[in-house]
């Protein structure tokens, strides 16, 4: 009889203990932090690095428009300058030629020259590589002309050409223009030399110079 009232009074006392230790456990559980959330970095604009990127082609593929209509518009104006050259020469009878001289010696290199008349482009050429050089003399225009007043403009760019412990003077560059009037008579031809020569004083960026030279012979009959 002891034994069955021990056995029943353990057991009561186990039942009673057990919620009360599950009540602790759950009660003094401290929460676990919330795990802290990093912002994701924002988005860039859609569209923005290819903008940026294409930008600078952009304006490359202008100027280079631009330049294209630029040549263009001297064309058509070289053109319709030698169309009124023609049609008023040929009646006229007075013939013009330009011969462009280099007499520059090795201390200068010549980039780029452009020449006018009338104020419209007949030759132009550019090449900063040296070869406007090799050639000592080159035919710029060659025709015929209505007989009057006409004026030559020239324009030239030089460069230093420098040797040594002169180098220095490749970063010369050197812009030279000078314009000329001239009468063409009729029955004549005016045959002008332009000579980009060295003056004998002056500092090394005074002495290039341009010089005109004008020679008027008679035409022949059959020319005529």
């Amino acid at each position: 009889m002891k034994r069955l009232f021990s056995l029943a009074l353990a057991v009561g006392c186990f039942v009673t203990l057990v919620p009360i230790g599950r009540a602790q456990d759950d009660g003094g559980a401290t929460p676990a932090p919330a795990a802290e959330t990093t912002p994701a970095p924002a988005a860039p604009p859609v569209g923005a690095a290819d903008t940026a990127r294409y930008d600078p082609q952009l304006g490359t593929m202008e100027e280079r428009v631009n330049g294209l209509k630029e040549q263009v518009f001297r064309s058509k104006a070289t053109l319709q300058l030698l169309k009124e050259i023609m049609l008023q020469g040929s009646s006229g009878g007075a013939r013009s030629s330009v011969v462009h001289v280099n007499d520059l010696g090795r201390t200068y290199s010549i980039e780029s020259v452009a020449y006018y008349l009338d104020g419209q482009s007949i030759f132009a050429k550019y090449d900063p590589s040296g070869s406007l050089n090799d050639s000592k003399e080159i035919m710029v225009w060659d025709g015929a002309i209505p007989p009057g007043q006409h004026q030559l403009m020239v324009t030239v760019v030089l460069r230093g050409r420098g040797f040594g412990v002169f180098n220095y003077m490749e970063d010369y560059r050197l812009d030279r223009e000078a314009t000329f009037p001239f009468t063409a008579q009729e029955g004549q031809a005016s045959n002008l030399r332009v000579v980009v020569n060295e003056s004998a004083r002056g500092s090394y960026v005074e002495k290039p110079k341009l010089d005109f030279q004008l020679q008027t012979i008679q035409l022949d009959s059959a020319d005529e």
